[in-house]
């Protein structure tokens, strides 16, 4: 069962007025939110190893889409990749973002030349980064991440030993 609290006023502060409540608050919507309020969050997840032997880079699996409600709000991107780990011969890892299957932003992680010895694992950690996109209209929008291999040899993975890695995308109102 719901609640509801019923109230004709409220009395100030100081006491020297009141507040009138009569539908004040009613058809409030998204639209008449102040500039820098959140609309809407979508998060996705990646909790599965991604593995690359591949100097290409190729899709980790971690991916969301939005659409604004209005074409003055933005995208608020963050991206944290965790258990960045490498393994044998003398590498490192390449991670970028792409915005609708173009490139987009360059994220954290560029390490090279982690050990020459094999088969060597070297955890990285993880990387993570915020960029504010004017997307300027109301068209979906999917921002995913891409790894790569830095040089050389050996294998670059992410999410190793199941860590979490995430993709957050919120709408603030413009």
């Amino acid at each position: 069962m719901a609640s509801k609290i019923k109230v004709d006023q409220i009395q100030t502060g100081d006491g020297t007025g009141t507040i009138a409540l009569q539908n004040q608050l009613s058809g409030m919507t998204g639209v008449s939110m102040p500039a820098g309020s959140v609309l809407q969050v979508v998060q996705a997840e990646l909790s599965t190893e991604t593995a690359s032997t591949s100097s290409s880079y190729a899709d980790i699996g971690l991916s969301a889409a939005m659409t604004c409600s209005s074409s003055s709000n933005k995208i608020l991107v963050n991206v944290q990749v965790g258990g960045i780990r490498h393994y044998g011969g003398n590498t490192g890892v390449n991670l970028k973002l792409q915005k609708d299957s173009s490139d987009w932003k360059v994220l954290g992680i560029r390490l090279s030349n982690l050990d020459d010895s094999s088969p060597a694992a070297n955890s990285i950690g993880g990387t993570g980064n915020s960029f504010l996109d004017a997307v300027g209209n109301t068209s979906a929008h999917t921002y995913k991440v891409q790894m790569a291999r830095r040089q050389n040899t050996g294998t670059v993975r992410v999410s190793d030993d199941n860590a979490c890695s995430t993709i957050t995308l919120m709408e603030i109102a413009g």
